[in-house]
């Protein structure tokens, strides 16, 4: 596809034609990308508000790099790139005003991985990738997401190139499904790369290797030392895989700090003392702490729901509080109380390869799956597992999951996310997959607002159902 004008107006009828034929409501317009403007006024003057962006446009200038002119450069840029950023441009303030948007980019493995003969297409593909970034961060204060996709799927472009049962095999309808969920008001996903095509679909995210300090306090950097540490600086066992620039600029500042206080390091980088303490946290990851079982009558749970602030002045609270209920119940957080054992009686101080002071120890996040309603009363039990141990600097990280069965079903399961002070800035990786991330709050005011206030003897009251934790 050269990005003639020929054939273009036929094109954009076409498609209003198929929209319109299924009951849908479209109109065309015959402006290029370059004048975004134009386009997105008359998406207003059609609906009234423009609440979605997908920019997918796009023509191709293949030639290798030695071979492509300033003109085939340039025409690349301005349809993909420019393009994308005049169309999305006209459709930012009003999508701010309003507090939706949902804008996609469309890549292309060309930009990610590089293609011969593409060094134009390519360049620009990646560039949209760092445009979407940017409009995630920007927007989502205001409910506006962007998100980028890199499909392989047949179009014009690509009609004289594929094999015709490639071209059935990629259509662009097993495309068009993910743009529609990212674009949809409940999906919450932004600033995400996904590749998709054939009916598959895999988001995309960078890593970094643990890399290596390669020089000391107040000494100049030297080819000499970049080579002899360039094994750990391509090392990728226990990369991070960080997701804003301030984790990226973090790592870097930890480096400086680690110069600062230890007067760094030449033939001893910082990835080997990494690698040292990573090591060691090799024998903690997937150790098995002591099965135990957790008891509880129906008095262990009425303390729990008083404790957490149910009260008689709410007729819906009852069935958590009076045992003649006809449907009394455990209220379903109860689930943490149950899988406490291990973290307030002592057992992190036997993880093998970490100095845990159970003086310094805090319960920092905490993650809970249900499976089912907990017992009214029972005698669960439960298997306890060191899930990974992350490296935060001032202190540890120790991800402790813990599954809860009731005769033999596992009814639930924990992540407890404890953060034990003073015991890191050894070197190990800060990030881990294994971590359960929690559900992102929606950018939107909250449906409803409550303030209460806790009784005197509350936390005491508390206490009595099981967390132990002074």
């Amino acid at each position: 596809m050269k990005g003639l004008s020929k054939g273009s107006l036929a094109a954009a009828d076409k498609v209003v034609e198929e929209i319109r034929s299924k009951g849908g409501k479209a109109v065309a317009n015959y402006d290029s990308v370059e004048a975004g403007e134009k386009i997105v006024r008359a998406a207003l003057e059609a609906f009234g508000r423009i609440d979605i962006v997908v920019n997918n446009a796009g023509i191709l200038r293949d030639n290798s790099f030695g071979r492509i002119s300033d003109e085939d450069w340039d025409i690349i840029h301005r349809v993909h790139l420019r393009g994308s950023f005049q169309v999305t441009r006209a459709a930012w303030d009003h999508m701010k005003k309003q507090k939706f948007g949902r804008i996609i980019m469309t890549a292309s493995a060309s930009g990610i991985y590089g293609n011969f003969g593409q060094a134009n297409y390519g360049a620009a593909k990646l560039g949209l990738l760092g445009l979407s970034n940017t409009l995630a961060i920007e927007g989502q204060k205001n409910n506006i997401h962007c998100n980028t996709i890199a499909p392989a799927a047949a179009s014009r472009m690509t009609q004289n190139i594929m094999p015709e049962d490639l071209v059935e095999a990629l259509k662009p309808d097993y495309v068009a499904p993910l743009v529609l969920w990212l674009c949809h008001e409940s999906c919450e996903e932004n600033g995400s790369l996904f590749e998709v095509g054939g009916g598959w679909i895999g988001k995309l995210r960078w890593e970094r290797a643990l890399g290596a300090i390669v020089r000391q306090k107040n000494q100049p950097v030297t080819p000499e030392a970049v080579k002899a540490n360039w094994k750990q600086v391509c090392d990728f066992d226990n990369a991070t895989k960080p997701q804003r620039i301030q984790e990226s600029i973090g790592g870097i500042i930890g480096a400086l700090n680690k110069i600062d206080s230890e007067g760094g390091v030449s033939t001893n980088p910082t990835s080997q003392a990494a690698s040292t303490a990573t090591s060691a946290f090799a024998g903690a990851i997937s150790h098995k702490l002591p099965s135990f079982s957790s008891a509880y009558t129906e008095l262990e749970t009425i303390m729990y729901a008083l404790g957490v602030g149910a009260s008689i002045k709410e007729p819906k609270d009852m069935k958590f509080i009076y045992e003649g209920s006809t449907d009394f119940s455990c209220l379903p957080t109860f689930g943490v109380i149950i899988a406490q054992k291990p973290i307030v009686g002592g057992e992190l101080s036997e993880i093998p390869g970490v100095s845990v002071n159970l003086e310094k120890v805090l319960h920092g996040e905490q993650y809970l799956e249900l499976y089912k309603p907990l017992p009214r009363a029972g005698n669960l039990k439960c298997e306890a597992v060191i899930a990974d141990v992350l490296d935060k600097g001032s202190g540890l990280v120790v991800l402790v999951d813990v599954y809860s069965y009731f005769e033999e079903e596992l009814v639930c399961y924990n992540q407890f996310s404890i953060f034990v002070v003073g015991s890191g800035g050894v070197g190990g990786k800060r990030t881990s997959d294994k971590a359960k991330v929690a559900v992102a709050v929606p950018a939107r005011p909250p449906d409803a607002v409550l303030r209460d206030t806790t009784s005197l003897n509350q936390a005491a009251l508390y206490r009595l159902s099981g967390d132990w934790n002074p």
